[in-house]
């Protein structure tokens, strides 16, 4: 039977409702201070309805290394030119995503393939990029920098950079204990900031803690959301509304990218891809791995 557009406008505006206003915790540290004798760690706030995030034993969190982290998000020293940071296509206003392009431009102003993912919750991961190739987020941070039709930099052309630079010298010193600046510690750092960027205060999330209540609209669009019948929740189950998993979900008629087969090689792989988080979802489009629906009603009928 086929959807009507009021099932379908139900359906949109009650998930609309039960993930949006899902806080961005990002807590931004002023400045890096010598007058301690080592980085102080750092403890992230999470959800109670959220598992503890796994930190690297040799990446732990300290308020130092966030600040530093954050500092190089937003740094267009990273790209070639100088014009490009990693906030430039993962907008804090848009839940870290490249707001209304259905695909980023590069430096060179070369298009991509794939629409930019929200980088929230990542600590929950354990795959990254729309086809999994990297398993970490220290791993994942390399990637960008070096992407022709990304940043499109090298890295001895990034770490000269970063190593005239007095500041940042200073503050990777006293970081991560080093006098020369190498990739690692800059993917490091990276990695630390990103893991802060923890969503998990919706109104969904009140309801689901006793807090709220939900409208009739938003309760039957739970009802529809985690049916058998509209199967959204075991690709983009609670509490993250995402999974490390990969999906052919027929979005590709005609396949214009392997996905993780890519990554792995196997036919069966082929147009599959990770199902992303639905947190912030009102304002992380386009949606898909291309971009090619505007609105979440697209999505629903498709």
């Amino acid at each position: 039977m086929k959807i009507t557009k009021t099932y379908l406008s139900i359906f949109s505006f009650a998930v609309l409702f039960m993930l949006i206003a899902c806080e961005r915790d990002t807590q931004i540290i002023e400045t890096i201070s010598e007058n301690d004798a080592e980085p102080t760690p750092y403890f992230l706030d999470i959800p109670s309805n959220f598992q503890d995030v796994i930190i690297p034993a040799d990446n732990p969190l300290t308020y130092e290394g966030i600040q530093l982290g954050r500092k190089l998000f937003y740094d267009p020293i990273l790209s070639k030119d100088n014009t490009q940071s990693c906030s430039s296509c993962h907008s804090q206003e848009y839940g870290f995503t490249d707001h209304g392009n259905s695909v980023s431009v590069g430096v060179d102003g070369i298009a991509g393939t794939r629409n930019s993912m929200a980088i929230i919750n990542l600590g929950y991961n354990t795959h990254l990029f729309w086809d999994g190739r990297e398993l970490t987020l220290e791993d994942q941070a390399h990637d960008p920098v070096v992407n022709p039709i990304e940043m499109n930099s090298t890295w001895p052309d990034v770490l000269a950079k970063l190593n005239a630079d007095s500041m940042y010298v200073s503050d990777f010193r006293f970081v991560f204990g080093v006098d020369v600046i190498d990739s690692v510690d800059v993917m490091k750092a990276i990695a630390q900031f990103e893991r802060t960027l923890i969503s998990g205060n919706s109104k969904y999330d009140k309801h689901r803690r006793g807090e709220t209540t939900l409208s009739l609209i938003e309760i039957r669009g739970e009802a529809i959301f985690n049916s058998e019948a509209a199967d959204c929740f075991h690709c983009h189950g609670y509490p993250y509304f995402m999974s490390s998993d990969f999906h052919n979900n027929g979005v590709q008629h005609t396949i214009q990218d392997s996905g993780r087969a890519r990554v792995t090689g196997a036919f069966g792989d082929i147009a599959k891809f990770k199902a992303p988080t639905l947190r912030n979802i009102a304002v992380t489009g386009p949606y898909m791995h291309d971009g090619r629906f505007q609105t979440l009603e697209e999505v629903v009928e498709f």
